[in-house]
């Protein structure tokens, strides 16, 4: 019952000297909108890139010649010395790892290109993907409208194509593209299939491309890149089931060691990675961020509570007959520390609450200028609040416990 009265008798403080109340909190809400808005800023931009980054699925992994993610000079001049991954390799992954169910090939063009039919073209930015019947089903993008590319259409090597989205609305705006012949860099190519629509909130090319099989590909654009090296395949391995993912990785790795011929004392020289590891790498790169926007904001917390500190030593001294008549009458130091104790607590926490919603409006300006997904980091919402109390908790305490310790007959006397 008393922390109940305690904490009327604390919010009638606060609200009795308006002005002064506000300009405490101005620190409070400054340094919890600078931890929140950056995390907000970041969580909106994380859950957008790990959408993104979710191209494979929970149970596919991809193997490759290239690093997943930035890596030093000396590491990327070590990379393109590798071997390019290959078909070959792919191939026996798939006869002798026995715990995967699709092994895919990719090889994606390094120009671009420009589809046309009739008298409608595409601009000249199209990618091409030459590929295996799993692409769909490892790279989480599936054929809306005809068919996928056949295990016959690669054997044969058809000059077949499954376009983008954006390729097909471009190209085919009122009529089924299916079976309709279009022209590739002047290349003919019969359309068999629409893939269905994958926006990039980054503008990316998720729509832009268009896939025709790997060996119509190695035909067309050779093996080699415009510096002459040797194109190294995208291999995407599918475990049977998301429980088998770390034992297919593992299996898979000893095949490519012994495909590659490395002796037990040799690094890999190819890179596996997931949906986590994406992710994971994406994650710690945004540690810095996180962590100079949470030490800037607790200097702000901090040389806010120093503010409280002094205007609750200020409050104590304007209050001092009051709190004689209190002890007159029989409040106990306690209650007196109590009330003192919650005014501060109670102050942090309202600057808190002002603080949180400043900081996700703040952080959320980036999905309203963009087309990212706006969210309410809760996490740290109840992270900011928590330090708001301990704000109050520290600082408060030594002006109220000042107030606990006067003696009633000299507060009685003070003027």
């Amino acid at each position: 019952m008393y922390v109940y009265e305690a904490f009327k008798m604390a919010i009638a403080a606060i609200w009795s000297h308006k002005l002064r109340s506000f300009l405490t909190l101005v620190g409070i809400i400054a340094g919890i909108a600078s931890i929140i808005a950056v995390m907000t800023g970041i969580s909106v931009i994380q859950k957008t890139i790990e959408k993104e980054m979710s191209v494979l699925g929970t149970q596919t992994f991809q193997v490759q010649k290239w690093a997943n993610g930035p890596v030093s000079r000396e590491e990327m001049l070590k990379i393109i010395k590798r071997r390019p991954t290959t078909i070959e390799q792919a191939n026996a992954i798939r006869e002798r790892v026995k715990t995967v169910d699709l092994v895919g090939s990719e090889l994606w063009s390094q120009n671009r290109h420009q589809a046309k039919y009739r008298d409608i073209s595409t601009n000249s930015n199209l990618t091409i993907c030459g590929a295996t019947p799993e692409y769909p089903e490892n790279n989480t993008h599936y054929v809306r409208l005809g068919r996928n590319i056949s295990n016959e259409d690669v054997r044969i090597g058809r000059k077949v194509v499954v376009l983008g989205h954006a390729v097909a609305e471009k190209l085919f705006p009122w009529t089924d593209p299916t079976l309709k012949i279009i022209k590739i860099d002047g290349l003919k190519f019969q359309v068999i299939g629409v893939l269905e629509e994958k926006k990039s909130a980054f503008g990316g090319n998720f729509d832009n491309y268009m896939l025709i099989p790997i060996s119509r590909f190695k035909r067309i654009f050779g093996m080699k890149d415009s510096r002459g090296r040797d194109l190294s395949v995208n291999i995407t391995v599918r475990a049977k089931s998301p429980e088998l993912l770390q034992d297919a990785i593992a299996e898979t790795r000893s095949v490519m060691r012994m495909e590659r011929g490395l002796k037990p004392s040799e690094e890999d020289d190819f890179t596996i990675f997931t949906n986590d590891s994406n992710i994971k790498t994406f994650n710690q790169q945004t540690e810095g961020i996180k962590v100079g926007a949470f030490v800037i904001g607790i200097v702000a917390l901090v040389v806010a509570g120093i503010g409280i500190m002094n205007i609750m030593f200020v409050s104590v001294t304007e209050r001092t007959k009051e709190i004689g008549i209190r002890k007159s009458l029989g409040a106990k130091r306690k209650n007196i520390l109590m009330q003192f104790l919650l005014e501060a607590i109670i102050m942090c926490n309202i600057g808190g609450v002002i603080g949180v919603g400043v900081g996700i409006g703040l952080g959320n300006i980036i999905s309203i200028l963009t087309k990212f997904a706006a969210t309410i980091p809760i996490g740290w919402a109840i992270v900011g609040l928590i330090f708001c109390t301990s704000i109050g908790l520290s600082f408060g305490f030594w002006p109220a416990y000042k107030a606990s310790k006067l003696d009633p007959i000299v507060a009685l006397r003070y003027e």
